[in-house]
């Protein structure tokens, strides 16, 4: 028996790793050894500069830090590689619509809210 086509509603539920990168440092292992509480290790990004946001490792957006309430979040200020905030990825098959639908692509969820995250 094969199942009906229906989006991407099979993998939606696999987990992935949502990573943010404040920024990078390259030291010698010596440096290292020399860290202890209170150390400062300056890294490469200016503080107003957006941060990496990253899927198991891939670049997909760029934001900056904000608190929501006694936690941080981060604010999606740019989708990497979209042309637009609701474009459909490259990959994404192209679905025919039923009469009186939207295409597939339009149809997609939002993106999750802080409170879902």
């Amino acid at each position: 028996m094969t199942m009906p086509f229906d989006g991407y509603g099979l993998i939606q539920e696999i987990d992935v790793r949502l990573t943010v990168e404040l920024g990078r440092k390259n030291l010698p292992l010596r440096e290292i050894l020399t860290l202890g509480e209170n150390s400062l290790v300056e890294l490469d990004r200016l503080t107003d500069e957006p941060l990496d946001i990253m899927v198991n490792g891939r670049l997909i957006a760029r934001g900056e830090v904000v608190a929501q309430g006694n936690r941080f979040a981060i604010r999606i200020l740019e989708l990497v590689g979209a042309g637009t905030p609701t474009a459909a990825p490259a990959s994404a098959p192209q679905v025919a619509a039923q009469p009186g639908q939207q295409p597939m692509e339009e149809r997609r969820a939002p993106p999750p809210t802080v409170e879902q995250l």
